[in-house]
């Protein structure tokens, strides 16, 4: 037969019965509160990962401008908007990108680029001007761009060969080097590496009849794409190896379409100075990687 606990007994199972069901329930209730709580060292680190890739600062181009003939103030504007969309992609990129390649990465495959295409934009900037008035000279002092990073500052020249014609507006000079003298009849490179060899579209056999006053300019600017692309095969075997699946084409090919949509450019306008100017030449710009 069973025993009746003491009374005492009784109210004391009661009380640790009780406080075991609140200690139960304060558990799950904190177990859920940290389940849906993000973790604040996480966010922060995330935080800091985003302001660790700093922001891209380049020279302001407008306050540097002469006065504009109104017949160019909207040719003008435009590139000038141009400008700030390129250092908007730009910054853009460096955020999705971060992390990736190796340390030169954001000088060849972001800065670089950029300043190729400043240097396009700033070239149209100063003709559009020169049409009406004085061609401003100097803009191009004004195309390279740098990385801020807390506090420090990191651009300069482009890593693994520059650009050797002097971008000036319409007045280049090219210094072909001894690879450059062996392009080929089609005007391309003969580079054969294991890496592969960059193949760009002939120009020179798509020009029309120039115009005997514009013949050393062409000449000038037809030897500074051949210098672009022995400078750009030579830089493909010197990264080998380096960066991921899309160095070839954010390092070498994309600066490389940059330059020689510039160079072209410079073409059409010389020939157009005294004839009419020829379109469509800058589909000849983008080139390709052959293995």
């Amino acid at each position: 037969m069973s025993r009746a606990l003491p009374k005492y007994n009784k109210r004391r199972v009661v009380f640790i019965g009780s406080a075991a069901a609140v200690v139960l329930s304060g558990a799950v209730i904190a177990g859920s509160a940290l389940a849906g709580t993000p973790d604040k060292s996480s966010s922060a680190q995330s935080a800091r990962t985003l302001a660790d890739t700093g922001t891209i600062s380049c020279p302001d181009v407008k306050s540097q401008l002469p006065a504009i003939p109104a017949s160019a103030q909207a040719e003008v504007d435009r590139n000038l908007a141009l400008l700030d969309t390129q250092i908007a992609e730009a910054n853009k990129r460096l955020v999705d990108t971060v992390g990736q390649g190796g340390a030169n990465f954001v000088q060849n495959a972001i800065l670089g680029p950029l300043k190729d295409k400043r240097v396009s934009t700033i070239d149209r900037i100063a003709i559009s001007i020169g049409r009406q008035g004085t061609k401003p000279t100097g803009l191009d002092s004004l195309a390279t761009c740098t990385l801020s990073t807390g506090g420090t500052e990191a651009g300069g020249t482009e890593a693994g060969g520059t650009d050797t014609g002097t971008e000036t507006g319409s007045t280049d000079t090219a210094t072909p080097s001894a690879t450059a003298s062996a392009t080929d009849a089609a005007g391309e490179t003969d580079t054969s590496t294991a890496v592969g060899t960059i193949s760009c579209p002939d120009v020179k056999s798509q020009l029309p009849a120039v115009p005997a006053s514009a013949q050393a300019e062409v000449d000038r600017n037809l030897a500074l794409l051949d210098t672009q692309i022995a400078e750009a095969n030579k830089r493909l075997v010197d990264t080998v190896g380096q960066g991921g699946a899309n160095f070839v084409q954010n390092a070498i090919l994309g600066p490389l379409e940059d330059k020689r949509v510039s160079t072209i450019d410079r073409i059409a306008i010389s020939i157009g100075r005294q004839g009419t100017k020829p379109s469509g030449l800058d589909s000849l710009a983008a080139c390709t990687l052959t293995k």
